[in-house]
């Protein structure tokens, strides 16, 4: 008897650094084909260059027998359309801090970050797409004149694949959880703030219209249907099978501490974004500039590369001897430092030495997430698991180092793209909404995680009070 053939979806995670492709059997997440391309460096790039990546990462017939399809992509991206759908100028990515004197202004003229909170669940700061639209009225003008709408990065790549092929312009569209990273969309009231975005803008421009759960974008002109897609972190939420009482630490370009939660939450220290997610739920999140390029940092100034790091890391004592890294290299989204550098501290004689500062690298990052996590709890949200992703959580030092500072074991999740798998995951729930299924289909857990646990010695306090004074010395209030 002949097997019958799985029917094959595809996540696409269009990131900051590249786009990936899974394709998996809908029925039990299975990977069957994977692509890859990259993306140029830099926090503008043209939307062509994801046009392009995607054509590289589905090269060879990956899609083939693909029924279902959605993308996920990188939050915040300001995408400005012409009248004609062209882009104005190259996007402005998330991790692009140029608007970040917008952001001061909007909060202040707004009444403050509490009003901010209510209205859309996050205070502006440099990455939301609502200070870049301020940033881009007052510095080009004549660019701004020529917007007829925005989008965000997933949105923009949702209409150039369904356009391919056909002379119909597709119609734009986002979903709940990428539009509530905004700034001018309420995950409370489920409905967008145009008298922000005008106030950010000064005019009314278009938006996409806001899909349901399951709602189809629409099809490709070879009868693909595309699911609505949604925003990286979101999609990574899915990919995990996140449910509530599960944190993620994710260690990537930037670093993100996250949560699936059954209420919108409003944090009035714009410490916690009170994002959507893809599911009809909310995903508070704390966001980090600095993460895992922290390490690759480190490993260049001591002449060694991440394996080097690692090994030095972990022949240091917890504490690093007194040696702490405030890892502002980028500046900082949280806390709002968009013109901080990074501040070595506590350097003596005696902690000068490649395994101290090695360690200080490990535990500074981490002790910035850490701060995400304490965020996290006092909107009412309690880590019944810590799960760790991301390039960087395949360091054996992150892994060994993490549950000292984090106060408790850690689960490392077999490396994974999670991501596009939670975008492969949204495009066969899509394709099942007709039987009315409430909830994403559950699918067989990929691989083995690595349970790091919590060492003899126990939660490290001193390290983070080393931290916390570094920081209100250099960073007073």
């Amino acid at each position: 008897m002949t097997a019958r053939k799985p029917t094959l979806v595809a996540g696409v995670d269009s990131s900051t650094q590249s786009t990936k492709v899974l394709v998996c059997n809908s029925e039990t997440g299975e990977v069957v084909r994977q692509g890859r391309a990259a993306h140029p460096e830099g926090t503008e790039v043209h939307p062509d260059a994801w046009w392009v990546a995607y054509q590289q990462a589905t090269a060879g017939g990956l899609l083939d027998d693909v029924v279902a399809m959605a993308v996920s992509g990188q939050q915040h991206g300001m995408v400005t359309l012409d009248e004609t759908g062209d882009p104005v100028r190259p996007a402005l990515l998330w991790n692009d801090t140029r608007s970040a004197a917008a952001a001061r202004e909007l909060v202040d003229e707004l009444g403050g970050s509490d009003v901010w909170a209510k209205a859309v669940g996050s205070v502006p700061v440099a990455s939301l797409t609502v200070t870049k639209l301020r940033w881009l009225a007052e510095h080009e003008p004549s660019n701004a004149d020529r917007v007829s709408d925005v989008v965000l990065p997933h949105d923009w790549l949702t209409k150039r694949i369904l356009e391919e092929g056909s002379p119909r312009r597709a119609e734009l569209v986002t979903d709940r959880g990428d539009a509530s990273g905004t700034g001018y969309w309420s995950p409370a009231d489920e409905t967008y703030r145009p008298d922000l975005l005008e106030r950010a803008f000064g005019r009314s421009v278009g938006v996409p219209r806001v899909l349901g759960m399951t709602d189809p974008a629409g099809h490709t002109s070879t009868g693909v249907l595309v699911a609505a897609g949604t925003g990286d972190n979101m999609g990574a939420a899915l990919g995990l099978g996140l449910a509530p009482g599960d944190v993620v630490v994710s260690l990537g370009t930037s670093g993100t501490v996250f949560a699936v939660h059954e209420n919108p939450t409003a944090d009035p220290s714009g410490f916690v974004a009170g994002f959507a997610d893809a599911t009809g739920r909310f995903l508070p999140l704390v966001c980090t500039l600095n993460a895992a390029r922290v390490l690759s940092a480190g490993a260049k100034v001591l002449g060694t590369d991440l394996a080097g790091l690692d090994q030095l890391a972990l022949r240091a004592a917890p504490g690093a001897g007194g040696l702490v890294l405030l890892p502002y290299l980028d500046g900082e989204r949280t806390p709002s430092l968009p013109e901080a550098t990074g501040t070595l501290g506590g350097l003596t004689r005696d902690n000068a030495t490649p395994e101290n500062l090695a360690r200080a690298v490990v535990e500074g990052m981490l002790c910035g997430l850490a701060d995400g996590l304490d965020a996290l709890s006092r909107q009412g949200i309690q880590a019944r698991r810590i799960l760790l992703i991301g390039g960087a959580a395949q360091s054996e030092a992150v892994r060994s180092i993490a549950p000292t500072i984090f106060g408790g074991p850690v689960i490392v999740p077999e490396p994974g793209e999670y991501v596009a798998l939670g975008a492969a995951r949204q495009a066969a729930w899509s394709i099942c909404a007709q039987n009315v299924k409430r909830e994403p289909p559950e699918w067989l857990a990929n691989g083995r995680s690595i349970v790091s646990p919590l060492p003899p010695g126990g939660k490290q306090e001193h390290i983070r009070d080393n931290y916390r004074t570094l920081f209100e010395a250099v960073h007073p209030k």
